[in-house]
């Protein structure tokens, strides 16, 4: 880092999508294409406006997430990053952009790749038709391979795949199809999340009706081993609960949540983490582009986090990744003494063989990888 300047991360959201997945309770809306000009121009004129919070920064990582933004044209993603590069951006910046099958074309992944997009984040879920159309997907399987073909026949070579168990339906068979399908393809990244049907959602309504029975948890459980083996096998290490990387691959922005580094985020309903304030732009995309227009940001949230709260954060957040947690790292952050203050609840952790607690070292054992919210429960 030059001139001694601090390092910070974007989080941009784009919130449109062709259709809503039944499984999702993020802000994301489909048939808004009238507002997807202004809703660019408006993330340009809120970098303007985060001027005093990024002038004396170097944006190390940018996340283009959503929604689906490989859906809007290529032309506004190209808008948005000419507005970051009015502010200091790393030669060696990590620069992802989510994507969907169906949605990527030669010309847009041309312009990615001229814009200094270097990794790209792509959904799948799952390989099987049934299952994709339980989960409201509009892609296929082939669809989903030809994205990653066609992406590395235009030079990226940094490339996640996104995907699912846990799913009602899914099989073991179904779960080992899909792992080894994606890893077929050689990718160096796999997210691999747990399914949670959350309250709202299409799933959730087809469950309280009787009409969606949940995975058990055993099978939910070996699902996870399952990954973790094959995944392994194709050289990929688990690096935090739900992600795999070959060595050099791991995502660096998204380790920035889970060490606590500072964010900004622009967009609607996007989140940002500076010094000791977290704060949060509405959701509702119309009020946020006037909002921005009038030259004052429309937030759902805004507070203080206390010196609790932070330190509450860094361990729940930092127990995540499977390098753990330096106790004496955070103890000269916060000042305090963080082993005498949770020594009680790691010991008796370790004693149920949830933590591997060793000198300033805490790390989640294989059981309390199953168990995580049992861990972070105790750090509330």
């Amino acid at each position: 880092m030059s001139q001694g300047r601090k390092g910070i991360g974007l989080y941009i959201h784009i919130p449109f999508c062709t259709q809503k997945c039944h499984y999702c309770d993020f802000s994301s809306y489909p048939g808004m294409e009238s507002l997807w000009e202004d809703y660019a121009k408006a993330i340009v004129s809120e970098l303007a406006l985060k001027y005093e919070l990024l002038q004396d920064k170097i944006i190390e990582t940018i996340f283009i997430g959503g929604g689906t933004p490989s859906l809007i044209p290529y032309h506004q993603i190209s808008m948005i990053m000419d507005g970051i590069r009015g502010y200091s951006l790393a030669s060696d910046a990590e620069i992802s952009i989510e994507c969907n099958p169906g949605t990527l074309d030669a010309p847009k992944l041309k312009a990615y790749a001229a814009l200094g997009i270097n990794r790209l984040s792509i959904g799948l879920q799952a390989y099987q038709e049934n299952i994709l159309r339980l989960l409201g997907r509009i892609h296929t399987g082939k669809q989903f391979e030809e994205a990653v073909y066609l992406a590395k026949s235009h030079g990226f070579s940094n490339i996640n795949a996104d995907i699912i168990f846990g799913i009602p339906k899914q099989t073991l068979k179904d779960w080992q199809e899909t792992l080894n399908r994606v890893m077929a393809l050689d990718l160096p990244h796999v997210s691999c999340y747990g399914l949670k049907i959350e309250e709202g959602t299409v799933l959730d309504r087809l469950s309280r009706d009787g009409q969606l029975e949940e995975i058990d948890d055993a099978l939910d459980r070996q699902m996870y081993e399952e990954a973790k083996a094959i995944l392994a096998d194709h050289g990929l290490y688990q690096y935090e609960i739900s992600n795999f990387a070959r060595p050099g691959y791991a995502c660096r922005h998204n380790i920035r949540y889970w060490e606590r580094d500072e964010y900004i985020g622009l967009g609607a309903a996007a989140h940002s983490l500076t010094r000791d304030r977290r704060y949060a732009n509405t959701s509702d995309v119309g009020l946020y582009i006037k909002g921005i227009a009038s030259g004052k940001p429309v937030l759902s949230e805004d507070y203080t986090i206390s010196s609790d709260e932070a330190l509450s954060e860094s361990m729940i957040l930092g127990l995540r990744m499977n390098k753990g947690i330096n106790l004496d790292e955070l103890s000269q952050f916060f000042g305090l003494n963080v082993r005498e203050r949770f020594h009680e609840k790691l010991m008796n952790l370790s004693s149920k063989e949830l933590v591997d607690y060793t000198g300033a070292m805490v790390r989640l054992t294989k059981k309390g990888m199953d168990y995580a919210n049992q861990v972070f429960i105790e750090f509330i």
